[in-house]
């Protein structure tokens, strides 16, 4: 099977495309990345893969000047707009604003699959506007909150995830019926829904971390028995002095996207597209 090639959106430090190429069936071709700091990670990382500074200033015609053509765009745009911390502009706001410019690129391009990630506040402050500029460029779209303790770690990092497909494309209705059995099973086994002997094996961000420690399920979170729930967000641990770049790194890590909740998606894709 040809791997689907990837034009990977505000890249940050490469989460999106570690997740999907770790499934096998995804290789990147370009990313799109404004920040000095992520942008030499990728460079590191991915060598021979272009990196465009600007998405506003990206389109369908640099790309193919380029060579480049796409599958899948995939990217989190920026969510400080979104996020409960924050003043609430939601997509009138200059940074998650952005997005219009992710769905330009969209109809420009015409991928077969988008694959959308951001804080869970998108849900009651721009979802339908992100749903309804997805339909209006003919993109069918499904969407679920999925935590990072979903797939294991010791906090919530709740995000939302958009998958959509093109309406256009001929067999839409199999990919979608495909990717929904493969998504349900997902969510019955990683996902601890349905499956007992999965779900011991998860972390569960609702229950009081003290308690999970006195039962003996928390193995190297031991040392965090001073306190009694769950982080909402990743507590990354000090540094020693002289680290290079120790503001840049945390920086990319609270903007990075949990590569194991993308390789999920990307097998469901890889599951839609062989039921194809």
């Amino acid at each position: 099977m040809t791997k689907l090639k990837v034009l990977d959106l505000f890249s940050g430090i490469g989460g999106f495309s570690l997740g999907l190429e770790r499934t096998g069936g995804f290789v990147t071709k370009a990313f799109c990345e404004i920040e000095e700091f992520p942008r030499r990670v990728l460079a590191k990382h991915w060598p021979k893969v272009p990196c465009y500074h600007d998405v506003r200033e990206l389109t369908a015609d640099v790309l193919r000047r380029d060579g480049i053509s796409v599958d899948v765009i995939c990217g989190g745009f920026p969510c400080q707009d979104l996020s409960l911390a924050g003043k609430g502009a939601g997509l009138e706001g200059e940074r998650s604003g952005l997005w219009s410019e992710y769905a330009r690129l969209v109809d420009e391009l015409r991928p077969e699959y988008v694959i959308v990630e951001n804080v869970a506040a998108l849900l009651g402050r721009g979802l339908d506007r992100v749903l309804r500029d997805l339909a209006s460029i003919r993109y069918n779209a499904e969407w679920h909150c999925i935590p990072a303790s979903a797939i294991g770690a010791p906090h919530r990092r709740d995000r939302i995830w958009i998958i959509a497909h093109a309406q256009s494309l001929g067999r839409c209705q199999e990919r979608s019926d495909a990717g929904g059995r493969e998504k349900r099973s997902a969510a019955e086994g990683s996902f601890g829904g349905r499956s007992p002997q999965r779900r011991s094996v998860l972390a569960n961000a609702d229950r009081p971390r003290l308690e999970i420690l006195i039962n003996g399920e928390a193995g190297e979170f031991a040392s965090t028995i001073g306190a009694h729930q769950w982080a909402v967000e990743p507590d990354v641990g000090r540094m020693a002095y002289g680290v290079p770049s120790r503001v840049d790194r945390l920086k990319g890590l609270g903007n990075a996207v949990v590569p194991q909740v993308v390789t999920l998606i990307g097998h469901a894709i890889l599951e839609a597209e062989r039921a194809a």
